[in-house]
């Protein structure tokens, strides 16, 4: 709930193709931007879990920096029902001047809510003490055109390998040519996001084959009275959960202040799903 020296608020970046998707925006995240060398204005869509303080009081003055710094392009959040509201009462206690577009998306059920060539994300309810979702952001499997099949079958550069690549059949010289024929699929990647939340059916959801699950861990596994009166997990929870639901690698973040080394939930995490690791500020993960 707290910053500590170490640690900043809840915030994290998913950089895809040219864009950047945040996810949750603690106090201090665009300070945070600037030392990782992420651009604001390159921001398409900022996901709120919930509207807790440490996950959502970054967000007025990013949206100021993103009106001073000139962002030209439609900046979509997506978050709790009341969002809306809630958004519009930001904008009146803080006011500036913005140009910009902003579209505000309210989740109001389990399901996908935004989807495009790429990816999709989908978002699920979870178990807090106000509305608070978590999120699967899923990549879309991919046809990579081989070479040397598309010189077996005389096709060369033009739009109809382009309809190989969105998955559909072509019609050559009389011959149906599938996608199968001249690709190979690769299949999409998937982050999962639990927010804060005690253990329920959608956090193994949300977990299921993901090859990065990032999970709240706040308390250590000898607090777990504690987690579930204030439902949140413990690295206990998280463990079970990623090896439950054949997760690839765990990522452990929001630990209480109470701990200024989480060396001891990382261990304990470890010892069920040895792929595990402890989140620190700025780490970077690559697949």
């Amino acid at each position: 709930m707290a910053p500590t020296k170490e640690r900043n608020h809840p915030s994290f970046v998913i950089r895809y193709n040219k864009e950047i998707l945040l996810f949750d925006c603690g106090e201090g995240t665009q300070r945070q931007l600037k030392y990782a060398k992420l651009s604001s204005n390159k921001i398409t869509k900022i996901f709120i879990s919930h509207w807790h303080g440490d996950h959502v009081l970054g967000l007025p003055g990013l949206l100021q920096t993103l009106a001073a710094n000139d962002y030209n392009g439609e900046l979509m959040i997506f978050g709790p029902e009341t969002t809306g509201e809630r958004v519009k009462k930001l904008l009146e206690i803080f006011p500036f001047e913005r140009e910009f577009n902003m579209i505000i998306k309210e989740i109001k059920e389990d399901g996908t809510i935004y989807e495009n060539d790429d990816y999709f994300v989908v978002a699920r309810e979870l178990q807090h003490s106000i509305k608070c979702y978590g999120f699967e952001f899923v990549e879309k499997a991919r046809i990579n055109l081989d070479k040397q099949k598309l010189k077996k079958f005389n096709l060369k550069e033009g739009p109809h390998l382009q309809k190989l690549k969105n998955g559909e059949s072509i019609k050559v010289n009389g011959k149906t040519i599938t996608p199968e024929d001249v690709g190979i699929f690769i299949e999409g990647k998937k982050i999962g996001y639990i927010a804060d939340t005690t253990i329920c059916d959608n956090t193994y959801l949300i977990a299921k084959d993901a090859d990065i699950l990032i999970s709240e861990s706040t308390f250590d596994a000898d607090l777990e009275e504690k987690a579930r009166k204030r439902l949140h997990l413990t690295c206990k929870d998280a463990a079970l959960i990623a090896s439950q639901a054949n997760a690839k690698k765990l990522v452990l973040f929001h630990f209480s202040q109470r701990y200024d080394d989480v060396s001891s939930l990382l261990e304990n995490a470890k010892g069920i799903f040895p792929k595990t690791v402890a989140a620190y500020d700025f780490m970077k993960l690559r697949f």
